[in-house]
């Protein structure tokens, strides 16, 4: 029997399968990154992929294995584990956990927005989800202290629960609409302060550079605040057409007698419509930027400058994981 081709030992797993210079090659990464159905594999199945990968890294092609089958488990490991401490990530706090945990969490603050209890609630749900995501997914692999955590924890969802609150206050006696999207200034506005809180070390001791071929150079902190920015920049993003579109469909609604008959229906219909929202605003709104991002030297602090230039004289560009 003819065996089949073995698999070449040059292809090059540290980066995605498809060209991350264009916005359509990160979308598909992306698509695969957030599928919800990673959350259903097994810690054997994770433990294979992870195996897989790294023993094809180190040189040694499992009997049989395929090009498909090589991607399929780098897809699966980098669903689970850490980009830079190789660690397995919190369930909830992965990628593929951001479609079903968002669409429960958005759609019940868009569903419960009338009452203070209820804003207060899911707006501390929301940003206690968060604070989970932003530490799973951090850039570098620096241990974050449990006091540095709790302070920053603290301060932003207190920061996201006064913003939702002010802002409820403010829209008591404009027209209905305008309630409903008060949970979206409040993320957005939370958005500003948790991630830049939850990765506070970051800006202060800076995340690692490297050349192109993935060799460390040094921490930045202008690379660090470049990364949290476009991250900012993603989760409002992604939070934004869940949270504007719903609103408006389930305005009409109500105004329905469908509605008006089977009022339980408010929240299972309004927590669907943001689960469709984000099944493709998640991975749109991850390839906004690449995950591996990039700054010219010249852009760093100075003596990160002068650091690189002793290694690496001629170098411009320096690369960095942005954390998602």
């Amino acid at each position: 029997q003819k065996m089949p081709p073995s698999l070449s030992a040059t292809i090059n797993i540290q980066e995605p399968r498809w060209d991350q210079s264009t916005f359509q090659g990160r979308a598909k990464h992306f698509f695969m990154v957030t599928d919800p159905r990673n959350l259903l594999l097994s810690g054997a199945t994770l433990e294979e992929a992870r195996r897989v990968v790294e023993d094809y890294r180190a040189g040694t092609i499992h009997p049989g294995l395929t090009e498909d089958q090589l991607w399929r488990a780098k897809y699966i490991y980098d669903s689970a584990f850490h980009p830079d401490t190789g660690e397995k990530m919190i369930l909830v706090g992965r990628m593929s956990a951001q479609v079903p945990m968002n669409m429960t969490i958005t759609g019940c603050m868009l569903t419960f927005y009338r009452t203070t209890p209820a804003v207060l609630f899911w707006q501390w749900v929301n940003q206690s989800f968060n604070a989970i995501v932003n530490y799973t997914n951090r850039s570098g692999d620096a241990p974050i202290t449990p006091s540095q955590l709790g302070t920053a924890y603290v301060s932003a969802t207190t920061g996201a629960v006064v913003t939702a609150l002010g802002l409820k206050s403010l829209t008591k006696h404009l027209p209905a609409i305008i309630g409903r999207y008060v949970p979206f200034a409040a993320v957005a506005a939370a958005n500003c302060i948790n991630i830049p809180l939850m990765r506070q070390r970051e800006l202060k001791l800076g995340i690692p550079v490297t050349d192109e071929s993935g060799n460390r150079l040094g921490e930045s902190t202008a690379a660090a605040q470049k990364a949290i920015f476009q991250v900012v920049v993603s989760r409002i993003g992604m939070a934004a057409p869940a949270m504007a579109i719903p609103p408006v469909i389930m305005n009409m609604l109500e105004k329905r007698a469908f509605l008006k008959r089977y009022p339980y229906l408010n929240a299972p219909l309004q927590v669907s419509l943001v689960g469709l929202c984000l099944v493709f605003a998640t991975p749109l709104c991850c390839a906004l930027f690449p995950q591996k991002s990039s700054m010219p030297v010249s852009s760093l602090e100075p003596e990160v400058q002068d650091q690189i230039r002793k290694k690496d004289p001629g170098l411009e560009t320096v690369y960095f994981n942005k954390g998602l």
